[in-house]
C-alpha cells in the first residue's frame, strides 16, 4: 500500500506509521542478513556476548528478546559455523556457559556492517540529526 492510498486517519496516527516502518525495517534486514547467509538473531547473539561477555543461553536470550525454541536454533547455527562455544559451565555443571570465538567477532563485524548500511538505506531520507532524534525518541517510548 502507498502512504498516498491510506486513508488520513491512519496516516496520522503515530502506531499505524511505526508499524509500517518496522514492516520495511524489517524487509530491508532480512534482505541485508540473506545475502550474508546470516540472521538477525545471529547478530543480536554475537553482539550480547561481545559487550557481556560469556553467559548462559537463558539470559542471552532474555537480553536479545529472543524466544529460547528460537535461541536453541540460533545458537546450534552459531556453533556449528565455529561463532560461538558451548561449555559447561564451571560454576553451575547443569547449565551451559555460551562464549563469543574469534570468528565469532568476525562475523559480527561483518554483520554489523551490513545492518549500518541497511540503517543508512532505510533511514537515507533523515538527516544525522533526525536519525539521532528518532532515536532517542523511539529508545523513550521502548523505556
Amino acid at each position: 500500500m502507498e502512504m498516498g492510498e491510506a486513508p488520513t486517519r491512519l496516516r496520522n496516527k503515530p502506531s499505524w506509521l511505526l508499524n509500517k516502518a518496522s514492516a520495511r525495517a524489517h524487509r530491508a534486514i532480512v534482505e541485508s542478513m540473506t545475502a550474508l547467509d546470516g540472521h538477525a538473531h545471529h547478530f543480536a547473539i554475537l553482539a550480547a556476548l561481545d559487550e557481556f561477555g560469556p553467559d548462559s543461553q537463558v539470559r542471552i536470550g532474555q537480553r536479545c528478546g529472543i524466544d529460547q525454541s528460537d535461541m536453541n536454533t540460533m545458537l546450534n547455527e552459531l556453533i556449528e559455523r565455529g561463532h560461538v562455544a558451548r561449555t559447561q559451565d564451571p560454576s553451575d555443571r547443569r547449565r551451559n556457559r555460551i562464549t563469543l570465538t574469534a570468528a565469532g567477532q568476525r562475523r559480527l563485524e561483518e554483520l554489523d556492517a551490513t545492518l549500518t548500511g541497511a540503517q543508512g538505506d532505510i533511514l537515507r531520507d533523515l538527516s544525522p540529526t533526525e536519525r539521532d532524534t528518532l532515536t532517542r525518541l523511539l529508545t523513550r517510548i521502548l523505556e
